[in-house]
């Protein structure tokens, strides 16, 4: 058999895996598409190493690696994916770029999360911004309602 079949059958099989990552819009397509892209490397190193006679073996040794590594990659991403969807309501990539649009985890756009923009905030999560006591109000602010009163 000639290595020039299954070579161009693996340049395919990448395109299409390059054409599905740089233009699905689904996150799930996204991920089978990098499977495929994968799977042609895969398919290139079996080749060559039945092409060359390695008597180690090492194509077929680092496939088994890139099939353990894409079996993580898919059970990590579609865990990704499924929080996503259950939070956004949606998988759309292009929909999820600007992740800081939301306050699903109590940070506003750019915010930290440490409550040095809202004390309040800050007070809720146990953390206390500079000058801040733990009822949320500045450290002059009570002063001065102490002063008055």
């Amino acid at each position: 058999m000639h290595l020039a079949y299954p070579a161009v059958l693996a340049v395919l099989l990448f395109c299409v895996g390059l054409y599905g990552v740089l233009a699905r819009r689904n996150a799930i397509l996204v991920l089978m598409s990098v499977e495929l892209m994968l799977n042609a490397v895969n398919l290139n190193l079996v080749a060559f190493d039945v092409w060359l006679r390695d008597t180690l073996r090492a194509g077929q040794s680092f496939t088994l690696f890139i099939i353990a590594v894409a079996a993580a990659e898919i059970g990590i991403g579609l865990a990704i994916v499924l929080m996503v969807y259950r939070n956004r309501g949606t998988s759309a990539v292009d929909r999820l770029r600007d992740l800081a649009d939301t306050d699903a985890g109590g940070t506003g756009a750019g915010g930290t999360g440490d409550g040095a923009e809202d004390p309040a905030q800050g007070a809720e999560a146990g953390i206390a911004a500079p000058g801040a006591t733990a009822g949320g109000e500045s450290g002059t602010a009570s002063k001065k309602a102490e002063a008055t009163a």
